[in-house]
């Protein structure tokens, strides 16, 4: 997870150095392993260096080819060996993975960015053509911003600088302000006009005046992966979950695993485990981290996560997060926050001890289980499987699968057959369920104008075309990518997510088989739980789904009551013709009187508010009323672009 920031002046005109300067120590926080800075004529790059693996203390960068292209890389390639046996040079095991990925480019140009597997954010300046291409892998789990103003852009790992030094005050993207209500905006939107996200699985190339997305990579929707029996499934489930889990062992100090008590962290703590155990693995230690709370009486993850640590023989961390701390502390902070994601407020009881731990310990990188749920078949629900068996005319098979998942659901067939058919239809025919309808106290005109992103971006099926469970898997994937777009880089103390279940390799696989391999009736995780035992505790795999947690918000309205009733009645929210402040007020006081609201949205409101304080205070946002607007009317969409040379 290094930083890197970039400025380049399309007119010609010399990079100011004092303009470096001032984004060094914003930087500095991110990379503390060191700095190196290329700065000619028209162009300036930093790069601040965060070491997670042998061969990254070996890089020197911003990296030079021998082409005279600057390449800056920010990442872990996965697939170093495969990619060295391709170029056919003198690339060895030992060489960087910049080295590799200088080579890729200098070979096949933005062609290579399709064969780079890992997580990865790249930026490559060349001077013979001046462009600029900024590419991330196709997940999008490290972060790219940029902004192109007329003859000059600039771009960073970090959103900060490129608001905090412009040298001028934004409007905030309406877009991405409605997404935040529901889950997450679009992954190329910032909440800034004129600063935007490289998408995920795209290049961005910029030129004088001209500024083109092209996307590199996407699944093979024609891939189908058929075997004869379970066990063949299993076996090749069991060796890309391995094989997911070991690329993000890769690492000279001990890593760090989120260990919940669910399915999708112990998975990944007793791979991890078996991985280690043989010695194909190059981290030394395997530490895990753990959260709790005992009151919450739906919460009981003790129990689980104990389990997983009795198999291994070792205690990791164990956090309780149920002691209150006051979240009004945050309103009107002077401490910046770039997003609202950002953790720009006082750290939390638990946050302390947690950065008390991955210091103590010499962590460098975590593992995380996001995705798991999502990707594994952790919703129990018939409908991709008949929609598929709808969509391939397989008749006599839909008629067998209806009854049995109608025995397993005790609902009537026909309501299953009903609801399949029912997503080939259009969001504005079917509706839209009510737990994604907007909000009821977010302003009407805003509702208006923004119901796409409030509504989550739904999209309609088609019955033509890839199977309509590979469509939900892509929509699905989407969603997952907006939620890495919008997670805050941690500073204090740095280090780096990775996320097994979103290995590229792994999802193809998932992607590729039957839907019936997933989930069966009665078989929530069917493969996974299958290919799994003997591995995980079977308490963990047959354990039920786990509960949401909704108690704590709420009560923290109970003990906050007076100061939030305060703060409602002058929302700046409010003057920005987001949030209607009276039915604002109505919701948090249902809350309090304990009836049911949703709470989420009622934290995520809290949240935007905050955070247009913080931002206010900053003096970044423009002055009401224009400091909200509607990008549909900015931005263009990307033009096609054509193949440049190397």
């Amino acid at each position: 997870m290094s930083a890197q920031f970039g400025k380049c002046n399309f007119d010609g005109k010399p990079v100011d150095p004092q303009e470096l300067d001032q984004v060094r120590p914003v930087l500095a926080t991110y990379g503390p392993d060191g700095e190196g800075i290329f700065r000619k004529d028209n162009v300036g790059i930093i790069y601040r260096a965060f070491h997670t693996t042998k061969g990254s203390r070996l890089e020197s960068q911003p990296h030079v080819s021998p082409s005279g292209a600057v390449i800056t890389w920010d990442g872990r390639l996965d697939n170093r060996s495969g990619l060295i046996h391709e170029l056919e040079t003198d690339l060895s095991s030992d060489t960087t993975d910049v080295s590799i990925v200088t080579a890729a480019y200098e070979r096949w140009g933005t062609d290579s960015f399709a064969k780079l597997v890992g997580d990865w954010a790249v930026s490559i300046w060349n001077q013979r053509t001046q462009s600029l291409v900024l590419a991330k892998d196709f997940v999008g789990t490290r972060h790219l911003y940029y902004s192109f103003v007329e003859n000059q852009v600039a771009w960073s790992t970090i959103l900060d600088p490129l608001v905090l030094f412009a040298r001028k005050a934004f409007s905030l993207c309406e877009e991405y302000i409605a997404g935040w209500f529901s889950f997450f905006p679009a992954a190329h939107l910032t909440p800034y006009i004129g600063i935007h996200s490289v998408p995920p699985s795209s290049f961005v190339m910029l030129q004088p005046r001209k500024h083109t997305i092209k996307k590199y990579w996407d699944f093979d929707p024609s891939r189908r992966i058929r075997y004869r029996t379970d066990d063949e499934y299993e076996e090749h489930f069991r060796i890309a979950f391995g094989e997911a889990v070991e690329r993000r062992l890769r690492s000279d100090s001990p890593i760090l695993a989120e260990l919940s008590g669910g399915m999708d962290s112990s998975s990944i703590v007793c791979m991890a485990d078996t991985i280690l155990a043989r010695g194909s693995a190059e981290a030394p230690r395997l530490d895990t981290v753990s959260y709790f709370n005992d009151s919450e009486p739906n919460w009981n993850e003790r129990p689980y996560f104990t389990k997983v640590e009795e198999k291994r023989g070792r205690t990791g961390c164990h956090i309780d997060v149920g002691m209150q701390e006051s979240f009004m502390s945050n309103f009107g902070s002077a401490t910046f926050a770039a997003t609202p994601g950002s953790d720009g407020g006082p750290a939390t009881e638990a946050n302390r001890r947690f950065a008390t731990w991955i210091t103590s310990k010499g962590n460098r990188a975590v593992l995380s289980g996001i995705g798991g749920d999502e990707v594994t078949g952790g919703l129990p629900t018939p409908t991709p499987e008949l929609m598929d068996l709808l969509a391939l005319c397989r008749f006599r098979t839909l008629a067998r699968q209806l009854k049995v998942w109608a025995l397993n659901k005790r609902k009537p067939w026909f309501r299953l057959f009903f609801d399949a058919a029912l997503g080939f239809f259009p969001p504005v025919v079917v509706g839209v369920p009510q737990h994604m309808c907007p909000a009821p106290w977010l302003n009407p005109n805003f509702i208006k104008r923004n119901r796409v992103p409030l509504t989550g971006y739904p999209s309609r099926l088609s019955l033509f075309g890839p199977l309509p469970s590979y469509q939900e898997n892509v929509a699905t994937l989407e969603a997952l990518r907006r939620q890495l777009a919008c997670s805050s880089l941690p500073s204090r103390p740095p280090y780096e997510k990775r996320y097994p279940y979103l290995d590229r390799t792994l999802l193809e696989f998932l992607y590729a088989i039957p839907r019936e391999q997933l989930v069966r009736p009665g078989q929530r995780r069917s493969l996974m739980r299958r290919a799994l035992g003997g591995i995980v505790p079977d308490e963990l795999l047959n354990r039920r789904r786990k509960a949401f947690v909704v108690r704590s918000p709420m009560a923290a309205i109970s003990a906050e009551w007076d100061s939030l009733n305060e703060m409602s009645q002058q929302m700046i929210s409010t003057s920005l013709g987001i949030v209607d402040a009276k039915l604002f007020c109505e919701a948090i006081q249902s809350a309090h009187d304990g009836k049911e609201v949703r709470i989420v949205t009622v934290m995520r409101t809290l949240g935007i508010e905050s955070w247009i304080r913080t931002i206010r205070n900053e003096g970044i946002l423009v002055p009401h009323p224009s400091s909200v607007v509607d990008t549909s009317a900015v931005l263009p969409e990307p033009r096609p672009l054509a193949e440049p040379p190397p």
